[in-house]
């Protein structure tokens, strides 16, 4: 396996990070989660504006120009003799002396991981997947703003955790307004009334790519849309419900805190939008 750090691609084996790296001491950095189809990446542009945001948010100047990350993201898919990948840019402050001053830290560390895509099980997308709404709260936005995806990841991993107890694949996070805001990887979205309902940004979300994809193509085949501010009882009358990410797509949801969503089965809306995801596919890689 061939992964680039700093300025080379190295082998596996080679590929280390100092104990004093401020991104291992105090998750002081950035990355950003990718996904090649056939060797071309999916929204690649965006996924690199976003990355350029959260460094910008942290004050963190990414070592690499803007015009080299396609032909470096490109050169780890076919290093690694791969088509379908799951491509991973981290980013961190660097290695440097023990203290939270950024200044410690002279250069920041670059690593580009590419892996064989390891789809989600078929039987996932077929029959749903089931959620628990969480005790663990998102984060407070005015804390640590949900706009950086950040290496400090335990907010979610608390909230995986507790998912986990309850037996259910992933969690609803409410914010501290006891508002929905998303799942500990993936943006969340309901239907009610027939309309398409996602929590808005200012709930403290990320504001997803491919949750951005699905609003494209909900808005350019008439789907009405709702951005807003839902209590978790606006789940109760749900008539469906599926989460989005880079790596899942569109994955329905059949059942909340062990309560069926609609018919407990995949609904005609998201069957709808996974088809005109699949088929729009083409447009949205690099």
């Amino acid at each position: 396996m061939w992964i680039f750090l700093n300025d080379k691609f190295v082998d596996r084996k080679e590929a280390v990070v100092s104990v004093f790296d401020h991104g291992y001491l105090y998750g002081d950095g950035i990355y950003e989660t990718l996904r090649a189809y056939a060797g071309r990446i999916f929204m690649l542009q965006q996924h690199l504006a976003r990355l350029r945001r959260s460094g910008r948010l942290i004050g963190l100047d990414l070592p690499i120009p803007e015009k080299d990350w396609p032909a470096l993201l490109s050169a780890a898919i076919s290093r690694n003799g791969l088509t379908d990948a799951y491509l991973r840019i981290t980013i961190s402050r660097g290695e440097g002396e023990i203290g939270l001053d950024p200044a410690l830290c002279p250069r920041p560390t670059a690593v580009i991981l590419a892996k064989p895509f390891a789809p989600y099980p078929s039987h996932l997308f077929q029959d749903g997947v089931s959620l628990a709404i969480l005790q663990v709260r998102r984060n407070l936005s005015a804390a640590l703003s949900p706009q950086i995806k950040s290496l400090n990841f335990l907010n979610n991993i608390l909230a995986k955790q507790e998912a986990t107890r309850a037996r259910a694949f992933d969690g609803i996070m409410l914010n501290a307004e006891g508002h929905l805001t998303e799942c500990t990887i993936s943006n969340l979205f309901f239907v009610r009334g027939g309309r398409l309902c996602t929590p808005s940004v200012e709930c403290g979300i990320l504001d997803g790519i491919t949750r951005e994809v699905v609003l494209l193509l909900a808005r350019e085949n008439g789907v009405p849309i709702e951005e807003g501010r839902y209590k978790a009882e606006a789940l109760q009358q749900a008539e469906e419900c599926f989460l989005t990410n880079t790596t899942m797509e569109i994955m329905p949801v059949r059942e909340i805190n062990n309560t069926p969503v609609g018919s407990g089965r995949p609904g005609p809306l998201t069957l709808k939008l996974q088809e005109l995801f699949r088929r729009n596919l083409s447009r949205f890689l690099e």
